[in-house]
Parts: C-alpha cells; sequence; structure tokens
C-alpha cells in the first residue's frame, strides 16, 4: 500500500480508538507505549479474524455446519450403514449430518420449505427446482407365499399373479410411482382384486403370509434374498419375468446448493446403493436436469 492512504488509515484507526499509536518525524516512526500495549492483542484480532473468514468459506462450500438429508424407507440397513460409512469417509469431519427417514413426497415438501438440504427420491415425481445425480435402477422382484403356485417358477410373470391381491405402499408416499407401477401391472396382465398397504418389513411379510397378498420387493430389501425364502419356508421371493418393474432413485438438491456436503452424499448414496443394492444405471424417458454421472462414481 501507497504510504499517503496508509497514513490516513492510520490516521481513521487512531481517531476511532482516541489513542495515538505512533510517533512520527521526518526520519522514522515508531511505536508510542499506548500502540506497543495494544500490538499483541491487535495481532490476535487479526488472527481471529482471518479465522472468522476461514469459517465462513468452509460454511459456504459445504466443509462444515449442518447438512439435512433424507432417506425413502425403503433402503436395506446395509445401504444405509454403507452410505454413512461412505459420507463419514469422505472427510466431512466438520459435518454435522442429521439424517431423515421421508418417503418421496415428504422430501419434496421439505425442499419446497427449504428445510431440507438433499435427499434420496424415487422417479417418477415433479423435480421442479432441484438438481439430480444420476438416476439408478433397482429392480423389483416379488414376495410369495411359499404354497402360491407362482412360488414353483424360476421367474415369475405378472400375469400369473392375478387373483392374488398386492400389498404396496402408502400412494401418498410417492403417488407418481404409485401409479406407475399399477400401470404396468395391468399392461402386463395383473391386475389386482384389492391393494393392501404397508411399508416396514415385517408387516409386509405378515400381510403376505395371512392374506395369500404379493408384494414387490428389490432383492436387497427381502432379507432372505439370497436363499430366495426365509428360514420357515413360508415366503419366498423370485425375479419377475422380463424385469417389468424397479424403483428408479437419484440424490436430489436445491438448485444451487451442490456443495461439497452435497457432492459428499451424493456420492456416498450411490456407491451404497450400487455396491450393496446392486443398483445400475437408469437412462430416463424423459430430461431429468443431470448432473454428470462421473461426478458420483466413486
Amino acid at each position: 500500500m501507497a504510504q499517503p492512504p496508509l497514513s490516513q488509515r492510520i490516521q481513521r484507526l487512531e481517531r476511532h480508538l482516541g489513542v495515538r499509536l505512533f510517533e512520527r518525524t521526518s526520519r522514522q516512526v515508531a511505536l508510542t507505549e499506548p500502540g506497543a500495549l495494544l500490538l499483541a492483542e491487535a495481532r490476535e484480532v487479526l488472527a481471529r479474524s482471518e479465522a472468522f473468514m476461514a469459517t465462513a468459506r468452509r460454511i459456504r462450500d459445504g466443509e462444515t455446519g449442518l447438512l439435512r438429508a433424507a432417506l425413502p424407507p425403503d433402503l436395506s440397513g446395509e445401504t444405509v450403514a454403507a452410505l454413512l460409512a461412505g459420507f463419514t469417509g469422505a472427510g466431512t469431519s466438520g459435518l454435522e449430518l442429521e439424517l431423515h427417514e421421508l418417503s418421496t413426497a415428504q422430501q419434496l415438501e421439505r425442499f419446497a420449505a427449504h428445510e431440507l438440504d438433499v435427499g434420496l427420491i424415487h422417479h417418477p415425481c415433479d423435480v421442479s427446482g432441484l438438481e439430480l445425480g444420476p438416476v439408478l435402477r433397482r429392480e423389483l422382484g416379488v414376495l410369495l407365499p411359499h404354497g402360491a403356485a407362482a412360488a414353483r417358477l424360476d421367474e415369475v410373470p405378472l400375469a400369473s399373479l392375478t387373483g392374488h391381491d398386492l400389498i404396496l405402499f402408502p400412494r401418498a408416499g410417492a403417488p407418481a410411482v404409485y401409479d406407475d407401477l399399477l400401470t404396468t401391472c395391468a399392461r402386463n396382465g395383473y391386475t389386482p382384486p384389492a391393494v393392501r398397504h404397508a411399508q416396514g418389513t415385517s408387516f409386509v411379510r405378515g400381510l403376505v403370509l395371512s392374506t395369500e397378498a404379493v408384494a414387490f420387493s428389490p432383492r436387497d430389501t427381502h432379507g432372505h434374498a439370497k436363499e430366495n425364502a426365509d428360514p420357515e419356508g413360508s415366503v419366498v421371493w423370485r425375479p419377475l419375468t422380463g424385469t417389468p418393474l424397479a424403483l428408479r432413485h437419484s440424490v436430489a438438491w436445491p438448485a444451487g446448493r451442490g456443495d461439497a456436503a452435497v457432492s459428499a452424499f451424493a456420492g456416498a448414496a450411490t456407491q451404497a446403493l450400487r455396491s450393496t443394492a446392486g443398483a445400475t444405471p437408469d437412462l430416463p424417458s424423459r430430461p431429468l436436469h443431470l448432473r454428470p454421472a462421473s461426478e458420483y462414481w466413486l
């Protein structure tokens, strides 16, 4: 800084403090006694100011602070655990993660109210005002009573489920997904006599056992998928012929909020779905304003 502006700033500071900080002669400038006494505190103020600005930058860039995130209730425990481990390992030690279990409809409401920073949503849904990570697909199979005729098949055509009631999640949680599933069933020859509503894995299994109904479930969500049956042999999981049904997910966040915290969550969710739930990339039938998938393939 040139000498005249520097001298002017020092004079303004002295007037503001009411203390003379420097003795000036034609040959030198020296600290006064009050100036010397204030020097150590001035250095501390500058250090605190620099730390304050650094913290503000980390908050701005999403490297510290609170991240309000949400996951849908249909994820397995293994997927949730893998996501949290991946997020923790992504250099997010300065972040506090506030995680909620919310349906897609609930997440969209919180995004609109500015009460959610990032979430994992189901498609199709209204994504206005949101940015999205890559869309991932989880194939759906069917949970059947062990004694059902279709349970003897290696792969189950949807039409073979005729006569069985269907157990689905409540429509309010993801109306477009709900309607899309029923429409696809009807196109493939299956119109259930009645639709019952449930979400929890144990409750769904209980309804399958007690009502001879069927339910659609990803392989990873059914707790005994490797054996394709539960320990008592009373409920079996079978893939659907031609894989006509799937859940489509992507991480979503408010447009313009794609900071380091959101990116860390998106990357962890993408990797967790791929590694524990067998999710694969899905090409959407309509534009979804996707971010480049390379940002999230870990």
